[in-house]
């Protein structure tokens, strides 16, 4: 039997479409170590991140595209994925060292759960094959290391480098390893500054898709070091449906705007409560106003998490929801958050590709 045209085969798996980055695999470069040996062919189709949804479909709709041509008597598809860097090369935010993407999640108010999210968010993706650490930005009020069960804590260094401790799967800094529990934090604007870059620059990341920042409630110092100290892809803005919420969150989706930081979307926070008796859900604190938000901003809606009394007590003993209930449905609520998130990471890392090279990759064949 001849071997099949290799060309063949690249056209027939241009009808892939990639539904987040709006082109087929092909002109993507996503097809490689494509063979052909009499009617079988392997390849593999790299996606920019473990954390698609539809990666199962796209790898069905491959399969049948190849199978329909003439000759073809098997097809093996192989789906892997590689992260890509966001970042694009700007003057006083040099990309930071052992890390592709910086996603910062912020609020314009505290109280709305913002480290549950942000702990919950970085184990979701390292759950689905993610390289992931996360800092805790909330210098006056470090709760992450009591979410993740690492009170008693305390980072060490390789010699030259803090390196970071590491709970379920993730890597972590945070100042309270620095002090203890009950210890204030009485620092000026500078001090702060210096801390932020310490947790970014003097720390031996390693290997990290993504770096989440859980940043404190509203728009202060930390924010403008974070936009002056790294190149941050985006920002994570947690509400919930509260009209009070709703209005300082208008606020932090402005502030990340004036400091050239995209939002990568809106995620409402104790949405609705959902009786574990009847399932009847009940909106405690209003209904829809997350999406409503996001929509008059013109920014992507992540999604809503429900008000579950597992989730605060994962918080308050060190083993957040993901790990400790994974196939719940508020747990499957933060894994979709997770999915949406990286989406919007791999959908900005597209753009910067294409504003740095004018064009689209070319074609990567192996």
């Amino acid at each position: 039997m001849p071997t099949l045209d290799r060309e063949a085969v690249l056209a027939a798996l241009r009808v892939v479409i990639d539904p987040d980055l709006k082109k087929d695999i092909v002109s993507l470069g996503f097809v490689k170590e494509l063979k052909t040996d009499g009617g079988q062919v392997d390849f593999i189709i790299e996606l920019t991140t473990p954390a698609c949804p539809v990666k199962e479909q796209m790898r069905e709709q491959a399969t049948a595209a190849v199978r329909a041509l003439a000759g073809v008597t098997g097809v093996e598809v192989r789906m892997t994925a590689r992260v890509q860097s966001a970042s694009m090369p700007e003057t006083g935010r040099q990309p930071l060292p052992g890390v592709k993407n910086v996603i910062a999640v912020g609020a314009g108010k505290g109280g709305v759960g913002k480290t549950t999210v942000s702990v919950n968010l970085a184990i979701a993706l390292a759950r689905f094959g993610s390289r992931v650490g996360i800092i805790d930005g909330d210098i006056y009020g470090p709760n992450v290391p009591m979410m993740l069960g690492l009170n008693a804590t305390q980072l060490e260094t390789d010699g030259k480098q803090i390196v970071p401790a590491e709970a379920h799967g993730i890597q972590v800094v945070s100042m309270g390893f620095l002090t203890s529990e009950d210890a204030p934090i009485i620092w000026r604007g500078p001090m702060l500054h210096s801390a932020v870059q310490q947790f970014f620059r003097d720390v031996a990341w390693n290997d990290l898709d993504y770096l989440i920042v859980d940043m404190p409630p509203g728009t202060g110092d930390v924010a403008l070091s974070l936009s002056q100290t790294v190149p941050v892809v985006g920002a994570v803005v947690v509400t919930t449906p509260q009209q009070v919420s709703l209005a300082d969150s208008r606020r932090a989706v402005r502030m990340y705007q004036k400091l050239n930081i995209p939002t990568l979307g809106i995620v409402e926070n104790m949405s609705f409560y959902a009786c574990t008796n009847c399932h009847h859900e009940t909106d405690l604190f209003g209904h829809g106003g997350g999406e409503q938000l996001a929509t008059a901003m013109e920014v992507p809606f992540l999604g809503r998490l429900p008000i579950y009394q597992a989730i605060r007590e994962g918080g308050d003993n060190g083993t957040p929801l993901v790990v400790s209930e994974p196939g719940s449905p508020a747990a499957r609520a933060f894994m979709q958050l997770a999915e949406r998130t990286a989406a919007q990471v791999s959908i900005a890392a597209h753009k910067a590709v294409v504003a740095n090279k004018g064009k689209i990759p070319l074609i990567q064949v192996q």
